[in-house]
C-alpha cells in the first residue's frame, strides 16, 4: 500500500540541512537562499528498455536510476543539492520492489550528499517506471554548456569506453566529482556526458556549438568490456565500434582549449585517465582519422528513442 510505502521512507530518509520540510507533505520546502542559479535535469527509465528487471537485482536498477540523473548534472559541472522521484510500480510485488529501489539508490545519494526531498507513487498493470528530478547547484564558474566549444579546442574525454552492456551501465561512478575539479582548475569551453554514445554525443555537442569534429581512431580508449562484448558477438564488429557507439558509459566529453587540453593532459588530476581523442573544426559532420593518415566521413550512431 501506498500509505505503508511512505512510511518506510519517513522512517529511512535521512535528514538534510537543505530540508525544510520532506516526504509527508504535498509538496517539499529546501532552503536554497544560497543559491543563485539551479540547474534541473530529469529521467525516466523503464523497465524493458534500460534495464530487465527479472534479470537485474533492483537495488541495481534503483542506483543505476540516480545515478544517470547525476551524471546530468556532471556534465554541466554542477553541485547536486536534492531530487525527487516518482514511481510507478507493478500491482503485484510492488511493495518489495520500491523498498529495494531505494535500498540501492540511497548509499548513492549519501555519497554525494544529495537530499531525497520526496516525490509520488502510482500502482498500475504495466511495467516499472522510475522517474527522478534533480536539483543542482551552478558553482561560481558557471554551467558548463554544451554550445560554447570553438573550432582549434581539443576532445577530452574521462576513462575508456565501450561493452558498457556487460555490468558498467549499472555500476558506473558519475563524474560529478571529476566535473567539479577540472572546472575549478582549468578553464574548460563546453562538456556533455556520454549517455547514448560517443559518435552521437559528440556530434550533439558539436553542433550545438556550430562545429563538426574530427576524431583520432588511435588514441579512443576503448574499454576491457569492449574487447570482450566484441569477442562474444561473434558478428565481426571491432572494439572500436563498440568504443565509438556502445552508450550509457557516462564518463565526461569536454571541450578544452588547446594550451587547457594540454595542462590538464600533463597534470592528470583524477584517479580516472583524460585522454585527448581529436579536435573541434569549422567544418560540419564527424570525421575520423586513421594511424596511416587518411580521413573519412563518420556516421554518427547510438541509443535513440525511437517512436511516430
Amino acid at each position: 500500500m501506498e500509505s505503508e510505502l511512505i512510511a518506510w521512507l519517513r522512517e529511512h530518509l535521512p535528514p538534510h540541512p537543505l530540508l525544510r520540510l520532506g516526504a509527508g507533505d504535498d509538496a517539499a520546502v529546501l532552503d536554497m537562499a544560497r543559491t543563485d542559479q539551479c540547474v534541473v535535469t530529469v529521467d525516466l527509465l523503464t523497465d524493458g528498455v534500460d534495464f530487465l528487471l527479472e534479470e537485474a537485482d533492483a537495488r541495481r536498477v534503483g542506483r543505476k536510476c540516480l545515478a544517470v540523473n547525476l551524471s546530468d548534472i556532471a556534465a554541466m559541472a554542477a553541485r547536486p543539492m536534492a531530487a525527487v522521484i516518482a514511481l510507478a510500480l507493478p500491482r503485484e510485488g510492488g511493495m518489495r520492489l520500491a523498498v529495494e529501489l531505494y535500498e540501492g539508490l540511497l548509499p548513492l545519494a549519501e555519497e554525494f550528499d544529495l537530499a531525497i526531498a520526496g516525490g509520488d507513487t502510482n500502482a498500475w498493470d504495466g511495467p516499472l517506471a522510475v522517474s527522478i528530478t534533480v536539483l543542482g547547484q551552478v558553482t561560481d564558474r558557471g554551467p558548463l554548456r554544451r554550445g560554447d566549444a570553438n573550432s582549434g579546442d581539443r576532445i577530452l574525454v574521462t576513462g575508456s569506453l565501450g561493452g558498457s552492456i556487460l555490468g558498467r551501465h549499472f555500476d558506473f561512478q558519475p563524474r560529478v566529482k571529476e566535473a567539479l575539479l577540472l572546472a575549478e582548475r582549468y578553464d574548460l569551453s563546453a562538456g556533455i556526458d556520454i549517455s547514448d554514445g560517443l559518435s552521437i554525443d559528440l556530434s550533439r555537442l558539436a553542433a550545438e556549438s556550430g562545429l563538426g569534429a574530427e576524431l583520432t581512431a588511435e588514441t579512443i580508449p576503448i574499454s576491457d568490456a569492449a574487447r570482450r562484448f566484441a569477442e562474444k558477438l561473434s558478428d565481426g564488429s571491432a572494439p572500436l565500434e563498440h568504443a565509438l557507439c556502445d552508450g550509457e558509459d557516462f564518463e565526461l566529453l569536454l571541450a578544452a582549449p588547446p594550451r587547457e587540453a594540454a595542462r590538464i593532459l600533463n597534470d592528470q588530476p583524477l584517479a580516472v585517465p583524460i585522454t585527448d581523442i581529436g579536435r573541434f573544426t569549422d567544418e560540419p559532420g564527424l570525421r575520423q582519422t586513421t594511424a596511416d593518415g587518411t580521413t573519412t566521413p563518420l556516421q554518427p550512431r547510438g541509443w535513440e528513442h525511437k517512436f511516430d
